[in-house]
């Protein structure tokens, strides 16, 4: 059997990784102060972030080591690789999702030491969405193998908006879910700290900050309605797709606090993921014809998110010292 088709999960591996995710999730809320409103550094988000991608780098060197001693060296090198570029994928990403939380918490004016606790229940969320959505994708794959095509043309699709729409802002004014929570709730006109709730003369009020959860939860559903179907051009092993998501998902608060206050540096990298949608619905559309090396695939896109960066920082250089002369 091809090693693409080989799912490696174990029961006790499912276990292991999901005892280890709600350890750092306890962790993060009862030892590091995520129960306490603070602005996050761009020290600490910088500590973060590189914490979260040696975690990732160690648990695909371990995925190595055990797949080796397991099924061979074949199987252990095609889903280390498998890892690693369903994780640049999903945190290239989720850079995207960055950029929408920045609007929603520039729009409420959402003050930065109440933004930690309102992301950790984004990333709570999300984590819940992308494994319902995972396994769902994974059983239709399976019943229906068509249905890889049919991603691979939604994410051409997605893909060409996203370079149409690059520079489009929504807006949030005329957003029809905050407009439908705005008529049914009773909204308080101020933050009350990181409270949600409040009851003001024995009547519940929401505070503004519920507003900025429930646009959070919707991006995170949107994005993973664009990102869950790109992983599958990787693999369909559910093991390497819902962990790879994972490791994404729970860096990408501390990417948001490293990288919000420069999001403007970055206006090419929006191109960059639309190039990379692209290429990946390509490929999966054009698999029974072109089969790609997975290191191509990971070469490829980490190529065209490190080219848009750099890209984006030297341009914006370029108008930094033309507007100081």
């Amino acid at each position: 059997m091809p090693a693409t088709h080989i799912n490696i999960g174990e029961p006790w591996m499912w276990g292991a990784f999901i005892v280890f995710v709600l350890a750092m999730l306890a962790l993060d809320l009862f030892v590091f102060g995520g129960r306490k409103a603070h602005r996050v550094s761009v020290r600490e988000a910088l500590s973060w972030v590189i914490a979260w991608c040696l975690l990732a780098l160690s648990f695909a060197a371990l995925l190595w080591w055990y797949l080796n001693g397991t099924f061979g060296a074949d199987i252990a090198r095609q889903k280390t690789l498998e890892f690693l570029t369903g994780y640049l994928i999903e945190q290239s990403l989720s850079i995207d999702n960055m950029f929408i939380f920045v609007m929603i918490f520039t729009y409420f004016a959402v003050p930065p030491e109440l933004q930690r606790r309102v992301l950790l229940y984004g990333v709570l969320g999300a984590i819940v969405m992308r494994a319902a959505m995972i396994f769902a994708g994974v059983w239709l794959v399976s019943q229906f193998a068509w249905l890889l095509y049919a991603f691979g043309v939604f994410l051409i699709i997605t893909g060409v908006k996203m370079l149409v729409f690059a520079e489009h802002q929504p807006d949030l004014d005329n957003n029809p879910l905050l407009r439908w929570v705005r008529g049914h709730l009773r909204i308080t006109s101020g933050f009350h700290g990181e409270r949600f709730f409040i009851v003001q003369n024995g009547v519940r009020w929401a505070t503004p900050m519920f507003l900025v959860l429930v646009l959070i939860e919707a991006s995170d559903l949107m994005f993973a309605v664009d990102s869950i179907p790109a992983i599958f051009a990787v693999t369909t092993d559910p093991f390497i797709i819902f962990t790879s998501n994972i490791f994404a998902i729970m860096g990408l608060r501390a990417l948001y606090f490293l990288l919000a206050d420069m999001a403007e540096r970055f206006h090419l990298l929006k191109y960059g993921l639309a190039i990379v949608l692209v290429f990946i619905g390509s490929k999966m559309v054009l698999m029974p014809w072109l089969h790609m090396p997975v290191e191509w695939s990971l070469a490829v896109v980490g190529g065209v998110i490190l080219g848009s960066v750099l890209l984006s920082l030297l341009i914006s250089r370029k108008e930094n010292r033309a507007n100081l002369l």
